[in-house]
């Protein structure tokens, strides 16, 4: 039984009886995609984890790419129909949304247990156990298995228009130079499964031989890693034109333990 984004108002704190629980089937997954407070915020969406396993993308309150332009958003590439839907209750239907989504992407959607979305930006939770992490949506059910007396909280990424699922790296990188400069490092994964985008992973002060850390959600599984582009940039003229490189690189998939 799946539970895509049950409500909150008349039904939040409520007794089992009347609400989805996870006494209502052998296993229930539920997506959380608008649990902010009704009062003051509108949240249509309940908060509290309430199935065998609560998958929380993007902190389960403000989805990305509901915040875009009202005229862009009612104007729909599905329709005007459902552009005024969106624009009424877009949190809120974006778990249907990621729900569909899952179908067409097994190896998508890896929530990540953790002790809140903040601890889950923070890296802390990274990467999946040995059994792997459960995938939110269809495919939630292949993580029975997982499933304990306890209170499961899930946290993942996802973009801000269709499709909606990301796949999360590690990326460390240790820099080489003669100095340190200000400037921005973006990287672009290549691998069996497609390549990435550039994406930015540092931005400040460049220190060489200094190593760094960061982590990264991109558009496709990239699979087996070919190879790893490194751009820096520091956006000023520099007469003395400094150089910052690479000394090494390492990547981590998120489904790596």
């Amino acid at each position: 039984l799946s539970g895509l984004d049950p409500a909150q108002p008349y039904f939040q704190d409520t007794p089992i009886e009347v609400r989805l629980d996870k006494s209502d089937a052998e296993f229930v997954d539920v997506i959380h995609t608008d649990s902010a407070p009704t009062i003051p915020y509108l949240g249509f969406g309940m908060s509290t984890a309430i199935g065998h396993l609560d998958f929380y993308p993007n902190g389960g309150k403000e989805m990305p790419g509901c915040d875009k332009n009202p005229i862009s958003q009612i104007v729909d590439l599905d329709g005007i129909w459902e552009g005024n839907r969106d624009f009424v209750a877009c949190n809120h239907l974006r778990s249907y949304k990621y729900y569909s989504d899952s179908i067409l992407y097994p190896d998508g959607f890896l929530g990540y247990t953790c002790a809140s979305y903040d601890v889950f930006e923070e890296g802390n939770c990274f990467p999946c156990p040995s059994g792997g992490c459960p995938n939110m949506g269809h495919y939630a059910d292949r993580s029975k298995w997982q499933v304990t007396n306890d209170v499961t909280k899930l946290y993942l990424n996802t973009g801000d228009t269709k499709d909606f699922p990301l796949w999360r790296y590690k990326v460390t990188v240790t820099l080489s130079g003669s100095h340190k400069v200000s400037g921005y490092v973006n990287v672009a994964l290549y691998g069996s499964g497609g390549n990435t985008r550039q994406y930015q992973v540092l931005k400040g002060t460049l220190q060489p031989d200094k190593t760094y850390t960061s982590f990264i959600d991109v558009e496709i599984n990239v699979g087996t890693l070919t190879k790893v582009k490194f751009l820096w940039n520091n956006n000023v003229i520099n007469p003395a034109f400094p150089t910052i490189g690479a000394a090494t690189i390492t990547i981590q998939s998120g489904e790596n333990a």
